[in-house]
């Protein structure tokens, strides 16, 4: 009889199932249940970027791209950069498209991560970013950050926390579970801590066009941090393009060739009808960007004032699409609370401890859904709290 657990990596053992994906399989099977634990726009990709990727099809361009992606993709994801942050990255090996986001940061770490390289995550954050370090053979070191700072990356914090086997700073802004964004003197802090060091940088700016106050400052655009610092970025959220599966790396050659070089081997090449989509998406977009954008910002307002109205402490998020509301208040933990509201009145979240330690006490909720939708699920929620109360 075969021991699967002796033929499984010892790796991949010590990795736990995703925190968000729990919660919503369990929803999935729930009649009349309501979620708010997936970062996924409600929005239709715009038409004209579907009508892009149906064209691509009619015309029968079904063929492999380059390694690299389409010629026409990366040129128009350079401009990008040109443009709003006045940064230059030759398209033809700097720019490197990729299988959305996630992709790119798991390519990025097994490109640079040796056995025992210590990774720096900024917490909480994304779930991925962990359970990848480890794959990757490196040792993951959160780095909490606190409701009292912001929810941002101190420099102190971060000047402690390098050792000699410090190979890379994960940074995730704006940032995804919290919806915390950090400006320009509070990144150019994180810079000068970074500047006499031979740390990587993996600046993961996946929402970087859903800011709410101020502009996005990229981190490469930094005095002396475009040098060591590979920026992940895609058209999932922005462009409301979760299924089509895109996303980018760029930076300096010597630092994308090899994240190309696993991207080859392990993937050959994004998919190219959606390349072709994702050429129209960064020509034409702008404007759906902005409508979206708009939309999110009402809805975080009305969430916002909703959540606090129930007696929930809460951090007002400025970039994402996400609220951390703090559940302490109600003596439950973030797993029971979610457990229970679940349960008692169908309402999917995400408990804090799925980012990392440092969010326990706190729940996810993101406000990617309609306004009907946040409604009825702050209805039940109102109904949950008040029960608990009792």
């Amino acid at each position: 009889m075969v021991d699967y657990q002796q033929l499984l990596s010892e790796r991949v053992k010590v990795v736990k199932p995703s925190g968000i994906r729990k919660f919503f399989d369990i929803v999935s099977t729930m009649e009349d249940a309501i979620s708010l634990g997936v970062g996924e726009p409600d929005f239709e990709t715009p038409w004209q970027v579907r009508r892009a990727g149906i064209a691509s099809l009619e015309k029968g361009r079904t063929f492999y791209t380059s390694n690299w992606g389409l010629a026409e993709l990366r040129a128009e994801i350079a401009k990008l950069y040109q443009r709003k942050y006045g940064l230059t990255y030759h398209s033809d090996k700097e720019v490197l498209v990729t299988v959305g986001g996630s992709e790119a940061i798991d390519n990025a770490l097994r490109a640079f991560i040796s056995y025992g390289d210590e990774v720096l995550i900024v917490e909480p954050s994304f779930v991925c970013y962990t359970p990848l370090t480890i794959m990757a053979g490196g040792v993951p070191v959160p780095l909490p950050t606190v409701e009292a700072d912001g929810f941002k990356l101190t420099a102190e914090r971060l000047r402690n926390a390098i050792t000699p086997k410090t190979k890379a700073l994960v940074l995730p802004f704006p940032n995804n579970p919290t919806g915390a964004i950090m400006n320009r003197e509070e990144l150019e802090a994180i810079a000068a801590v970074l500047r006499d060091t031979n740390v990587l940088v993996i600046s993961d700016e996946i929402y970087c066009d859903l800011t709410y106050r101020g502009e996005h400052v990229c981190f490469a655009e930094l005095p002396g941090m475009q040098e060591r610092t590979v920026v992940v970025g895609g058209f999932s959220k922005s462009y409301a393009m979760t299924g089509w599966r895109l996303g980018w790396v760029c930076g300096p050659k010597e630092l994308i060739m090899p994240i190309c070089k696993i991207h080859q081997f392990g993937i050959m090449s994004a998919p190219t009808t959606a390349q072709f989509a994702g050429i129209e998406a960064l020509r034409t977009g702008d404007d759906d960007v902005l409508h979206m954008r708009g939309q999110y910002d009402l809805r975080r307002r009305y969430l916002l004032g909703e959540l606090r109205s129930m007696g929930l402490t809460c951090f007002e998020p400025e970039g994402a699409f996400y609220v951390f509301p703090s559940v302490k208040s109600t003596g439950l933990s973030s797993e029971e609370f979610c457990e229970r509201l679940l349960q008692e009145q169908k309402v999917a979240v995400v408990p804090g401890n799925a980012f990392g330690d440092s969010g326990e006490g706190h729940v996810r909720i993101s406000y990617s859904y309609s306004m009907s939708h946040l409604r009825e699920a702050t209805e039940r929620m109102r109904a949950f709290l008040n029960g608990i109360q009792k």
